[in-house]
């Protein structure tokens, strides 16, 4: 069948169930009158199945309505989120088979309790204009959401990097230089790899790479630095071995047309990183540096070194690993950029496995707690005209246990730099497995989440009033009162 007569079937479903709820009849009741079988009325509610003509009119007479009103596109109020849903494509985009979910469980639930559905749907959709949450957004937190419950471990991935490894006689303590790389998509590929074209288009001075697919041309901007040319020959080395057809032609994703096509490019981009920083060499260098009772962070500059990798290629790595590995499952990492044209900052990738850890971006337009050390990092870096700076800091949020947080920050362009954190809440596994959390040389800063949220009165790094504790505090003054009036 095709969508659109799906959705008839499930609309058709929902406006007869609503008519016999509202008569108060039992599906015992309804297929007495309609002489058919309960189990067919069911999945004709549940939008499984739509019933011939004849069967329609036996319906509609038994609920007291039109056939036609029963069949038309006139549908109740409290009907028409749903019917709005149905008719964009979201559903179908939806990866509901990622959660172990499918299409019939939740038009089911729509069947059993259309109203409040409804009002929720009607909700999202208020809420998706308020803030903007597009299409494209949605996409990118399913595939969060995905990643973290998996711990954003992917063995499947680990062992077609293996393979490809072995097939190129590429050791386990093999630096993958980016010559090597890209004589495999050449040579094997047919790819054609130009350096010098993107800078003749001022509009892609910041696109990495774009592949001409017809041509089989992959054209590299030309200030790419070493290690992130190498990572984009090592995505589309992924793209090509793991048969990955869905994709955008640039490095990032500039508009999402499908979750399969964010999910490959996850992929693609997992399969680099696998690739140029070799999981058995780099849990042995982890293995190293947790084992250390003092942090060093001249060890962290090493490990860019050896793998000739960005300091997002190693925290990443370390997000795959360490939960799988190391049995540390609370940790987060954040990628946050400051423009010091403007003054902002702002959080632009964020991954928390096992729970989402207080540091998180927040779209309400409020401001981050600037104590955090992935942004005073970058103020640092920005008055000091660091190429990279590395520090760490435990970070005790309010309300909440304490985090250690490693972090890295370089100047990308001339106005903006970029810092990547790893944080790693300290109980108990972790305390265990990574010695240095117990070094009483690492500073400790109490830390909040938005200005507006923090209730820290003498914070010299404050930009905002407090204004949402203001409100609770008020709030909580007018309860108070009305708790003990007397009336005189």
């Amino acid at each position: 069948m095709g969508k659109k007569l799906q959705n008839e079937k499930i609309i058709l479903g929902l406006k007869i169930r609503k008519l016999r709820t509202e008569k108060a009849l039992s599906f015992a009741e309804f297929a007495e009158l309609t002489g058919l079988s309960t189990s067919y009325l069911n999945e004709i509610e549940k939008g499984k199945k739509f019933p011939k003509e004849d069967k329609i009119k036996i319906i509609a007479k038994a609920l007291s309505t039109d056939k036609n009103l029963l069949i038309s596109n006139q549908i109740p109020n409290s009907l028409t989120p749903i019917q709005e849903l149905l008719k964009s494509n979201f559903l179908n985009e939806l990866p509901l088979d990622l959660f172990g979910l499918d299409l019939a469980k939740v038009i089911e639930m729509m069947a059993g309790a259309p109203t409040k559905v409804g009002a929720f749907i009607a909700t999202l959709v208020n809420l998706s204009r308020n803030y903007a949450l597009v299409e494209e957004n949605f996409y990118f937190g399913a595939l969060r959401s995905y990643l973290e419950m998996h711990n954003n471990y992917f063995n499947t991935i680990e062992l077609e990097v293996e393979a490809f490894c072995k097939l190129h006689k590429i050791g386990s303590d093999e630096l993958v230089t980016v010559e090597r790389l890209q004589e495999i998509l050449e040579e094997k590929y047919r790819y054609e790899i130009l350096d010098d074209q993107l800078k003749h288009h001022p509009e892609l001075k910041e696109v990495r790479s774009l592949f001409l697919k017809r041509k089989k041309q992959l054209l590299l901007n030309s200030e790419l630095t070493n290690s992130q040319r190498a990572f984009q020959l090592g995505k589309e080395i992924g793209f090509n071995y793991l048969k990955l057809k869905e994709r955008a032609m640039t490095s990032s994703l500039i508009e999402v047309n499908s979750f399969e096509e964010a999910l490959n490019h996850f992929k693609a981009g997992y399969f680099s990183a696998a690739l140029l920083i070799n999981r058995q060499s780099f849990i042995a260098d982890l293995e190293k540096l947790f084992s250390l009772k003092q942090w060093n962070g001249e060890i962290l500059l090493k490990m860019l070194e050896k793998y000739h990798a960005s300091p997002e290629m190693i925290f990443q790595r370390m997000t795959n690993l360490i939960p799988e590995f190391f049995d540390v499952k609370n940790i987060f990492f954040l990628r946050s950029i400051y423009n010091s044209k403007s003054g902002k900052f702002r959080i632009n990738r964020e991954l928390h496995i096992n729970k989402k850890h207080p540091p998180h971006s927040n779209d309400l337009k409020e401001h981050y707690c600037r104590r955090w050390k992935g942004f005073s990092l970058l103020k640092k870096l920005n008055e000091q005209e660091e190429s990279i700076l590395i520090d760490i800091q435990n970070e005790i949020f309010i309300d909440s246990e304490p985090y250690l947080s490693i972090t890295v920050a370089a100047k990308s362009n001339r106005d903006k730099y970029v810092s990547v954190t790893l944080g790693i809440l300290k109980d108990a596994k972790a305390i265990e497995k990574i010695k240095f959390l117990n070094d009483s040389n690492i500073p400790t800063k109490i830390v909040g989440t938005t200005c507006q949220r923090c209730p820290i009165s003498d914070c010299k790094e404050r930009v905002a009033s407090p204004t949402i504790i203001d409100k609770k505090e008020k709030l909580r003054k007018i309860k108070e009162a009305i708790e003990n009036i007397e009336v005189i």
